[in-house]
């Protein structure tokens, strides 16, 4: 453990969504933490300059930044041990420049790229979706191409995101919508269900990104898709790296958006 806490950990996309969860979770375990960020201008936002104070002050470095600033990162690169990417879609096939910096710096343990979603190279979707996945394979194929050590974290659905995307609890609705089938906890809901052919029609209809996500919908809830593999022996279960750790369950989650239900975030494509 000692060993572990000692591995510094650089950070791109330190300042989205899931990034800031993860840029929290390297610093209370004790990893001396790096975030590669977009530099701070007079049109960033006041919720951009807090997170940067945030950070900075329970002792994350902030480098900022661009993409294409390869000699920057690479010296950044030699300072660390293990490099984290959760850059948005957009940016998904610009991690070509991490993985060209970590060739040239030689000194890093692991690079974990964007992923944290689907498994996509055992899973097709819809066209809007399998467009975006292609550009995630594109930088897995350039990553075992380039012999770094690398992880792979097929994250699935995140209960918070996804539940708090199908119910919208804070909106205090009458209806919710039912993507195939399912029971609702704590009020009576009227099912509005939509058919297997609507919502194909939507990923056909819809303006980019909304068709994207009505992709991802119709893999996840009506496909079934993240239930319809085998674990091989190059992959692991990742709760079993932690037998230990209370995870919160689907059922205590609910209890959570009843009390104070979040606004529902939204992955960019």
């Amino acid at each position: 453990m000692d060993r572990e806490a000692k591995n510094k950990i650089l950070i791109f996309g330190g300042t989205g969504y899931l990034g800031t969860y993860m840029v929290k979770a390297s610093i209370k375990l004790g990893h001396p933490t790096f975030v590669f960020a977009r530099p701070i201008t007079p049109q960033s936002t006041l919720n951009k300059i807090n997170l940067h104070e945030e950070f900075e002050s329970v002792g994350v470095t902030i480098i900022q930044g661009e993409l294409k600033e390869h000699e920057k990162i690479v010296a950044i690169l030699r300072q660390v041990d293990i490099v984290i990417s959760l850059l948005p879609f957009p940016q998904v096939p610009d991690q070509i420049h991490i993985i060209e910096a970590i060739k040239v710096a030689g000194n890093i343990k692991r690079f974990l790229p964007s992923e944290f979603g689907v498994e996509e190279d055992r899973l097709s979707f819809l066209p809007p979706f399998e467009a975006c996945l292609d550009e995630k394979r594109k930088v897995r194929r350039a990553v075992e191409a380039s012999g770094i050590p690398y992880t792979y974290v097929s994250a699935n659905c995140f209960g918070a995101y996804f539940l708090n995307y199908l119910l919208r609890p804070h909106e205090q609705q009458e209806d919710v919508i039912i993507y195939g089938s399912g029971e609702a906890k704590g009020k009576y809901f009227k099912k509005v269900h939509v058919p297997e052919e609507e919502l194909v029609k939507l990923t056909e209809t819809l303006p980019f990104p909304d068709n994207v996500r009505a992709s991802v919908l119709h893999g996840l809830f009506v496909k079934g898709d993240l239930a319809n593999y085998e674990l091989g022996e190059n992959d692991l279960e990742a709760s079993s790296l932690y037998p230990d750790y209370k995870y919160t369950t689907i059922d205590q989650l609910l209890d959570v958006f009843l009390v104070d239900p979040p606004k529902p975030a939204l992955a960019t494509f």
